[in-house]
């Protein structure tokens, strides 16, 4: 995109989160708990995209996040570019991609499952978009569950 073209001011330092499917951009904030930060976050919505026809973008500034971080991302949209910001030039590019396994991300949506009944964190194993729980063996597909 042409700098003069932009729509959102550019960052001199941070993270700009990409290619996020529109209707999930509250989620990724959500699940990166933004609220949470003392940092300018700018989240935006209903960009053009030829890739996505809409897009969602959420720049962070001063925050780098972990991979853990965001693994969590995956679950609701899996394919987004992390851009990582260093004096106002992207200095790396990372792709989201959905581990191999999840745990502490979804809830398990077998209700006699022990993860609903005790106090202890969720695991699913991730194959072809399926997620399997570690525990009750319960499948669930990626794109239909719900966060913890």
């Amino acid at each position: 995109m042409n700098k003069n073209e932009m729509l959102v001011a550019a960052i001199k330092n941070g993270t700009v989160i990409d290619h996020i499917p529109s209707e999930k951009a509250y989620q990724v904030a959500q699940l990166l708990k933004l609220a949470n930060l003392q940092t300018p976050v700018t989240i935006g919505y209903n960009f053009r995209s030829k890739k996505l026809g809409r897009k969602g973008i959420i720049k962070v500034e001063e925050k780098y996040f972990t991979d853990e971080e965001i693994s969590r991302l995956s679950v609701v949209a899996p394919n987004i570019v992390l851009n990582i910001i260093k004096d106002y030039e992207v200095v790396e590019k990372k792709t989201v991609t959905t581990p191999s396994e999840i745990i502490g991300i979804v809830k398990c949506n077998n209700p006699v499952c022990i993860t609903n009944n005790e106090p202890m964190r969720t695991h699913f194993h991730v194959h072809d978009g399926i997620l399997t729980c570690h525990y009750c063996e319960k499948e669930q597909d990626i794109n239909k569950v719900e966060l913890v």
